[in-house]
């Protein structure tokens, strides 16, 4: 968006995403403020560097503070149902995110990849297969380095690749991607969007732009994904084990078809090999041909990549039991995709910060393959309602309990599973410091 020097704006929420803001604000000249909800004591010494000789306020967002802006830009974290953001919607004061800031200020082919589940995974695995046919790869937005960086070292990169999350397609303003890709969509972030429809328009907003010469790929084995399908404007591609699929997958190979050729990448022997990996790949190969990439550095691509951390990893096998870290589940989708990948005889480890999704919904995937689900943090009494007459259920007080009692009740040949379905904050961090806690303790277990 066209931003004015002089202009005064303030930043709700500093953490990664704020600081970039504040610093790009900064840039163009504009007189920047922030507003942190965070007391003075919460925030780190770089945040307090950064904002010394700054108009700011902290311990909450105060209408007489915000309401003094021209602009008022939202990190993708705070609640758009703020009293004092609907007081500046009544003003008529701008509230923009950081996809609106960018917009039109990048030069570079954009690929931008949003959904419930696997974002990560594919956006970093689209940076892997466009680095290994000689791309310099941009790979940020809502993992790594924020969007706003870029512009600072744009002519270190030829291609940009962003996740996006609902949060922050949700002030996108007018940010177009070349490439944009809608992988699945299963109910997530209920507690901030309020249902699922519009949880679906969100994530449906990083098409809303799109011009006749520019790509939609979606997930077409997933109804509502599909239905986003007929009022795209460009060219829509379509990846699942569905027979009409342009990258189809088949046994453990993807299949793309497109321009009249036929391309097969195997999967056999890389660490892509299980059903939602094999739809992962199959969305990232589109996504990297789609701006140029070879068949020989995909190929390449698929075989050097490994996952990150936090997303099925296996953490050790005790006694015959493996213990798997999937923390980064933090929604039923997340959740359900996590067992599908195990075969059966699971102990779940579950639970956190309910973000109003509906567990009821997979009930019947646990009686399959659950064993014991053992819960915790403040989702533990839901699930424990929602599945006591389906499988046995346990509260335990902690993440250190869980683990000790899984690895009791734990046979060989079973798996211990963390894949929360929940956000992590009521106990952790966020999902990663979840993934340590439930690592080290697992460490310490073998040990012992």
């Amino acid at each position: 968006m066209e931003l004015t020097a002089g202009t005064k704006a303030v930043v709700l929420g500093l953490g990664t995403s704020g600081l970039a803001v504040l610093r790009y604000l900064q840039s163009r000249g504009l007189e920047v403020a922030v507003s942190e909800f965070r007391s003075d004591d919460d925030l780190s010494d770089n945040e307090k560097a950064v904002c010394r000789g700054l108009a700011f306020e902290t311990g909450g967002h105060s209408e007489k503070f915000v309401l003094s802006a021209d602009l008022v830009v939202p990190s993708p974290g705070v609640p758009l149902d703020l009293d004092v953001l609907k007081a500046a919607r009544e003003r008529g004061i701008p509230i923009v995110g950081e996809l609106a800031l960018a917009a039109g200020e990048i030069s570079v082919p954009v690929i931008a990849v949003t959904g419930s589940n696997g974002k990560t995974t594919v956006t970093g695995l689209i940076g892997e297969l466009l680095q290994s046919s000689g791309f310099r790869p941009f790979v940020g937005g809502n993992i790594g380095k924020p969007l706003l960086s870029y512009l600072f070292e744009a002519q270190q990169y030829d291609v940009v690749v962003l996740e996006l999350s609902s949060f922050q397609l949700d002030l996108s303003g007018a940010f177009r991607p070349d490439v944009g890709l809608l992988l699945n969509l299963s109910p997530d972030h209920l507690d901030r969007h309020g249902d699922m429809a519009s949880y679906t328009r969100a994530k449906q907003r990083i098409f809303c732009n799109q011009e006749p010469g520019d790509t939609a790929i979606l997930g077409g084995d997933d109804p509502l994904v599909m239905e986003s399908a007929p009022g795209l404007s460009g060219r829509v591609y379509t990846f699942g084990y569905g027979p009409d699929s342009e990258a189809r997958i088949v046994e453990d190979r993807v299949i793309v078809t497109r321009d009249g050729r036929e391309d097969i990448f195997e999967l056999k022997e890389t660490r892509l090999n299980s059903r939602v990996n094999r739809l992962n790949a199959a969305a990232a190969i589109l996504a990297a041909g789609c701006v140029g990439a070879d068949s020989e550095g995909i190929r390449k691509g698929l075989s050097n990549y490994t996952p990150p951390q936090n997303r099925m990893t296996p953490v050790a096998e005790i006694n015959g039991v493996w213990f798997i870290n999937d923390s980064k589940a933090t929604n039923v989708g997340a959740m359900a995709a996590a067992l599908e990948s195990c075969p059966s005889s699971v102990i779940l480890l579950a639970g956190g910060r309910d973000k109003g999704g509906d567990f009821s919904a997979i009930r019947e995937l646990v009686r399959e393959k659950v064993e014991t689900m053992l819960c915790i943090g403040e989702a533990a009494k839901k699930l424990v309602n929602t599945f006591s007459d389906v499988v046995a259920v346990e509260e335990a007080k902690d993440m250190a309990a869980a683990v000790d009692r899984a690895a009791s009740l734990a046979k060989p040949g079973w798996i211990v599973l963390l894949a929360p379905g929940c956000a992590s904050f009521d106990m952790f961090s966020g999902y990663a410091e979840r993934g340590r806690v439930f690592t080290g303790l697992v460490h310490n277990l073998k040990e012992r």
